[in-house]
């Protein structure tokens, strides 16, 4: 069996399961705001296409690579998303659809990652994190590293890596958007790392699911800052529909970057056969030349969060964030805060400490929970106002305060 499962943790939503088996919530509906998944019906040119490509759809093999056609059209909107250069992003070498993020960012570590290198290679992460980051580079045969988040800024500070770090390690994983904590990089953040990763040969691997769910400008993406370079050398941006299109069921995406790169992820996922259905990719194809539903499911974000800030910010700390749809409120011992919110209010949400692990003698995540704004509006409204109830009872005056209330 492969030693690396033994180092894998349990998944964020199995411990939220054991953490809350034992608690009986009152007799009111669920509201769920534990997971990250977009629960807005998805657009309607999507389902067209998806149902008028199925019977033929059926009948084929999927190519690995995609239909060109699909290429062209990714392609194309990142292209015009990011104003980059004409023909700088090749669909033929330069674009590669993948099964969602998710898929995406495990296999590539398991491409890229030596599994022979003594010591072991890094692979470099912020933390908080998705998960699959740390679970990719583990079964990889390589070490994670974890960057520790800055509470102000929401993000690592990247400058502060040492270089023997930087020489151990094979692939870096950044999140912008930030999940949870909706921090996006600027563009001189992320030129400095392109400059860093390319001067010591590491991957770049920038995950930017959430960058169609903004509230102010538009987040700045790794294509451009790439662009400004004339060079994907070393660069990899993985984008994907389940957040941008609301369709996670879809498990959509691609990866675009740098083409030698992508050429052996190519060659890997040929052998692990992760191709993407027809209908998917024809599903996926009408959603990619479409504006307005991505357009329409911001301004429906953007009223969830005016209403978490008018409901919640007596309470908490609620910042509109860069990107994203989540709340990364401090609330003292999260686990606690979440068993006893769930108890008192039939109210699911995440404790931080499981999207982070304590490193460098911090712990970014134990103090905080994660709040996905996914339902429908009615749905959030109802959940955050049991939220303010449940914290007129239990007010947070400090952190002594914090941590006996959900004790009590």
């Amino acid at each position: 069996m492969n030693p690396g499962l033994a180092s894998l943790q349990a998944y964020p939503f199995e411990r939220l399961r054991q953490l809350l088996q034992d608690v009986t919530p009152p007799a009111l509906p669920l509201v769920d705001f534990s997971i990250g998944e977009p629960r807005q019906q998805a657009p309607e040119l999507v389902a067209q296409a998806l149902t008028a490509s199925l019977q033929q759809g059926l009948a084929e093999y999927p190519k690995v690579l995609g239909e060109l056609t699909l290429r062209r059209a990714m392609a194309a909107w990142a292209s015009r998303r990011f104003s980059l250069p004409s023909g700088f992003l090749d669909p033929d070498c330069c674009i590669l659809p993948v099964n969602g993020t998710r898929e995406a960012l495990f296999s590539i570590a398991q491409t890229l990652v030596d599994p022979c290198q003594e010591p072991k290679a890094l692979v470099l992460m912020p933390n908080p994190f998705y998960q699959i980051y740390e679970g990719a580079a583990l079964l990889a045969g390589a070490e994670p590293y974890y960057l520790n988040c800055d509470p102000v800024s929401g993000q690592p500070d990247y400058h502060a890596i040492p270089e023997a770090i930087w020489q151990r390690a094979a692939l870096i994983y950044v999140n912008s958007p930030h999940n949870p904590t909706g921090a996006a990089l600027d563009q001189d953040a992320l030129a400095w790392l392109i400059a860093q990763t390319r001067r010591h040969g590491v991957v770049l691997a920038v995950d930017e699911c959430y960058s169609e769910i903004y509230f102010r400008d538009a987040p700045v993406g790794v294509l451009a800052v790439a662009a400004a370079t004339g060079s994907l050398e070393g660069v990899l941006s993985f984008h994907s529909l389940s957040k941008r299109s609301s369709i996670p069921g879809a498990r959509s995406g691609f990866v675009a970057g740098d083409p030698a790169v992508l050429a052996r992820f190519l060659r890997y996922r040929t052998y692990l056969g992760a191709a993407m259905p027809p209908f998917i990719q024809a599903a996926s194809l009408a959603a990619w030349g479409d504006e307005e539903h991505v357009a329409q499911s911001r301004r429906t974000y953007a009223r969830k969060f005016a209403a978490a800030q008018d409901i919640l910010g007596g309470h908490l700390d609620i910042a509109l964030p860069d990107g994203g749809f989540y709340l990364w409120p401090e609330v003292g011992d999260g686990e606690a805060f979440t068993r006893a919110l769930f108890a008192s209010k039939h109210v699911r949400c995440l404790p931080g400490a499981y999207l982070a692990r304590h490193a460098h003698g911090l712990h970014p995540g134990q103090e905080r929970v994660r709040i996905a704004l996914v339902g429908s509006e009615e749905e959030c409204i109802e959940g955050l106002q049991r939220i303010r109830d449940f914290l007129d009872n239990h007010p947070l005056k400090s952190s002594q305060s914090k941590e006996s209330a959900w004790h009590s």
